[in-house]
Order: C-alpha cells, then sequence, then structure tokens
C-alpha cells in the first residue's frame, strides 16, 4: 500500500482506537474504582510497552531522565486517574468533546510559558473554543441534574495537562525516539501506579466476576489504546506530519459519540451546538 493511502488507514485506526477510550473507561468504572481502573491502565500499558520497547531504554541519557518523569507525570499518570474520577459523573461522549481541547490548551500553554507565538485567528480560535467548552458544561449542568458538571473540570485540567506533556517533549526531548519517550515514561510510572493499586482494596475484590469482567476492558484499553495506538501514530508521525497526525483530534469524539448513543448516552441541541463550537476553535487554533 502506497504511503497517501496508507496514512489514511492509520488516521481511520487511530481515531476509532482512541475514540473507543471514554467507552472502555465507562466499563471499566462498573466493576472498579477510579483509582484502581487508573493504576491498571497504567500498568497494562506499561507491561506491553515494557515487553516491545525495553531495548530503547538504553537511549535515554541520564540527564534526560528528570523529564521523562515530569512528561509520565503531565502525559499519563495525573490525566489517567482525572478522566476515570471524571467519568463517573458525566457521559463519555461530553469527556471526549472536552479532551478535544488539548490543542488548544497547547497553544495556550505554549505561548504563556514556552514562548511560542500566537496568531489573529488562533486568539479566535482560543476564545471560540473556550466558549463553546462552557456552553457544553452549562448545558449538560441544567439538563442532567442527576450528573455533577463540576467534575467537567478534571477533564480540562488533564487537557492542560497534556498540553504541558506535548510542549516539554518538544523543547527538551524532541530529538529523542518517541518509543524511548514512552517506554521511558511507563518504566518510571510502573512502581508508583502499583503501590496506589495496593492501598486500595483490589486485592479483596479481585476474584469478583464483575472486577474481572471490567478488568478485560482495562487490559484493551491500556494495551490497544495506549501502546498499540502510540506506535500507529508514531508511524503516522513518519509518513506524513505532525499537523496531519494531530487531526485525528476531530474524529475522536465523533467516534465516542456513536459510542456513547449505543450505550444509552444523548446531547441535548445545545450540547451539540456546544460541541461543534469547540471543534471550531480547536481547529483555528491549530490553523498555521
Amino acid at each position: 500500500m502506497e504511503s497517501k493511502q496508507l496514512k489514511w488507514v492509520l488516521l481511520t485506526v487511530l481515531s476509532l482506537i482512541w475514540g473507543s477510550s471514554f467507552i472502555l473507561i465507562k466499563k471499566g468504572l462498573i466493576g472498579l474504582t477510579p483509582i484502581q481502573l487508573g493504576s491498571l491502565r497504567i500498568l497494562f500499558a506499561g507491561i506491553f510497552l515494557l515487553a516491545i520497547g525495553f531495548k530503547s531504554i538504553s537511549k535515554i541519557s541520564l540527564q534526560q531522565w528528570k523529564f521523562i518523569a515530569i512528561t509520565a507525570l503531565f502525559g499519563t499518570f495525573i490525566p489517567a486517574y482525572l478522566f476515570a474520577i471524571a467519568q463517573t459523573e458525566i457521559d463519555s461522549s461530553v469527556s471526549s468533546i472536552l479532551n478535544s481541547l488539548t490543542p488548544l490548551n497547547t497553544l495556550v500553554l505554549g505561548s504563556i510559558a514556552f514562548g511560542l507565538q500566537f496568531k489573529r485567528n488562533q486568539i479566535f480560535g482560543v476564545i471560540i473554543g473556550l466558549f463553546g467548552s462552557a456552553l457544553l458544561i452549562l448545558n449538560g449542568a441544567m439538563n442532567h441534574p442527576e450528573q455533577n458538571y463540576y467534575y467537567a473540570l478534571l477533564i480540562l485540567i488533564a487537557s492542560l495537562c497534556y498540553a504541558t506533556n506535548v510542549n516539554l517533549i518538544k523543547k527538551h526531548l524532541s530529538c529523542m525516539a518517541p518509543l524511548s519517550i514512552t517506554t521511558g515514561n511507563f518504566l518510571v510510572l510502573l512502581l508508583p501506579a502499583t503501590l496506589i493499586l495496593y492501598f486500595t482494596d483490589f486485592i479483596e475484590v479481585v476474584t469478583i466476576p464483575q472486577v474481572q469482567n471490567s478488568m478485560l476492558f482495562i487490559v484493551i484499553l491500556g494495551v490497544i489504546g495506549t501502546g498499540i495506538a502510540n506506535i500507529i501514530f508514531f508511524k503516522l508521525i513518519q509518513l506524513s506530519s505532525p499537523v496531519f497526525a494531530t487531526s485525528v483530534t476531530y474524529l475522536i469524539p465523533i467516534v465516542a459519540f456513536f459510542w456513547g448513543l449505543l450505550d444509552n448516552e444523548m446531547l441535548t441541541p445545545i450540547q451539540f451546538l456546544g460541541a461543534f463550537v469547540v471543534l471550531i476553535g480547536v481547529y483555528l487554533s491549530a490553523k498555521k
């Protein structure tokens, strides 16, 4: 298959994988606590990545390990728990839409903390994206009083963590192979994730069928949604460009929304409008 065709195939596959992550979190929460889910997600992904990328760790210099640890914290550790906690109160489709603000937050943080320059259309994109997210959250809170939409703020914090991670990697680890960065990240996280899981009641409940069923969803989330997805993403960047690869951001909420429909989730018309406005804002902020 030619590179031009393959890049579209990989983009589609990546959209399906990452767009399905939110419903997997929702299913995992049926039998697991958010803390258990976040820890298991890190552990399953870490075991998989170490199995395929252990040799790449030798390429990380001693000076680079501090940035590996910091990017592990912001890029994986904190978001893994925040997404799980947030989805105890808000729908998976709403979570995916708010997550699409990551490129916008990357631009804002890059400008404030890393010296990147704004363009006029990007400023408009930031304003429009914030308006759309506010519309999505406020209308959701009004129409779903049984849900605590303050938890949507956790998704926004996770998005800021992802944005911090991207900027740190670009500034300090841009010369390193992506597989080395990712494998190093999870090597750092294996011990704290294991300790956190140990201090929950996981050992007492692991034999419960409902817990074991939820763990299957998190195995898929960790191995495919994190490990394999990262490999596909790195390959996509090699075949095309970072700009083309990050266009997956616009497709993820579509996949997540249809999974939500199958699981009896539904957005209000105003929330649809808010989601559309968010995507317009993200598009403008990412436009060169």
